[in-house]
């Protein structure tokens, strides 16, 4: 398959309620996915800790979020233009994301080691 040039726009379409996240794949190959992922107020089940295999980086572009961090039992806020590099198995949990506008984040996820954030 080869590629082609596309445009997409992370900011279209975005609905204002969601019975569950949104979540679309933009682009994907061997080492790389990237996604869209868009949340009305939705959260991390209680209990619940995200274990990865892969590193994930991921930015909000619109709406605010709040990341919680098992070790340490540390909080990140995001708004927009915030991002954080999440390297993998660092359980880690979305505590809470804007109720009111919807939160649009871009999230790359890999699986190379070896990866320093700058």
């Amino acid at each position: 398959m080869s590629l082609r040039p596309s445009r997409y726009s992370l900011l279209g379409r975005v609905p204002s309620k969601l019975d569950a996240e949104l979540i679309e794949e933009l682009v994907r190959s061997s080492g790389v996915r990237i996604e869209r992922i868009v949340s009305a107020g939705h959260r991390s089940e209680e209990g619940f800790w995200y274990d990865q295999e892969e590193h994930e980086w991921v930015v909000v572009l619109q709406g605010r979020a709040r990341l919680r961090y098992e070790e340490g039992d540390e909080t990140h806020e995001l708004d927009v233009g915030d991002a954080a590099l999440i390297p993998a198995h660092v359980r880690h949990r979305v505590e809470w994301t804007d109720p009111d506008t919807p939160t649009v984040w871009l999230a790359v996820f890999w699986l190379e080691a070896g990866v320093e954030a700058l």
